[in-house]
């Protein structure tokens, strides 16, 4: 495999629009330089569960980012639709329950599933007016203990946490970073950021990056721009 392609594999780009056009006009845009899509609320309340099944039927890759939480039966059977789709990840929020029921349900079918842990857009005052007691990291490292006891496939986490994390899941779970800023880049409502390269270098194994490509003004020349700063790392 070429470093091109295996940096293609690693960049998912959040297709983080208001409808299946806009999507599928940014899909267009970036052609073979990007091969993995994040599908979200957003798109997915608004026809993007379908466009996931044609992505995959196009030869993409598609995470789908619903950060299931609900009692056990009904994550499993959420989890059991979506193994249908041939999506390659789907979200999780970090809790034992829903991950055990996840990780059943998926037994046997070639999905990942991810354990959201601390969302990137929270720091250590908005985890204390949700009622923590602890900072980010000490509950990011405390659900990856528990996503690895489950038999999560992945972790979503900040990049600033993924060096800690790797420590406890080891090589073989995936890493996924949102909050990824290239050079130059604002960080919008994200706290928790890191560049490409840092991030690799961290321990990441996917980075997800959404309007600093869908906003852009040249989408293709911002997605092969943060391609040149993985590859660099």
């Amino acid at each position: 495999m070429s470093q091109d392609t295996a940096m293609r594999d690693r960049l998912i780009v959040g297709l983080d629009v208001a409808s299946v056009d806009e999507a599928l006009a940014v899909v267009e845009e970036l052609g073979d330089t990007v091969s993995f899509y994040k599908i979200g609320y957003q798109l997915a309340f608004a026809g993007g569960l379908e466009l996931a099944r044609r992505l995959v039927a196009d030869g993409k890759q598609v995470f789908l980012d619903m950060k299931l939480l609900d009692i056990d039966n009904t994550v499993a059977r959420g989890v059991e639709a979506v193994a249908g789709m041939g999506v390659a990840m789907l979200t999780v929020h970090a809790y034992p329950k829903a991950m055990r029921a996840a990780v059943e349900a998926a037994r046997g079918a070639p999905l990942r599933l991810l354990a959201v842990t601390v969302l990137t857009s929270m720091d250590a005052p908005d985890m204390a007016e949700a009622g923590y007691a602890c900072d980010p990291r000490t509950l990011v490292l405390r659900r990856a203990e528990q996503a690895l006891a489950a038999g999560m496939g992945g972790i979503v986490c900040s990049a600033a946490e993924a060096a800690a994390v790797r420590r406890i899941v080891g090589q073989d779970m995936a890493v996924v970073t949102p909050g990824i800023r290239p050079a130059g880049a604002a960080h919008g409502d994200q706290k928790r950021v890191m560049a490409p390269a840092e991030a690799l270098a961290a321990g990441a194994s996917h980075l997800v990056v959404a309007r600093p490509v869908v906003a852009a003004r040249d989408r293709l020349a911002a997605a092969r721009g943060i391609l040149a700063e993985m590859a660099a790392g």
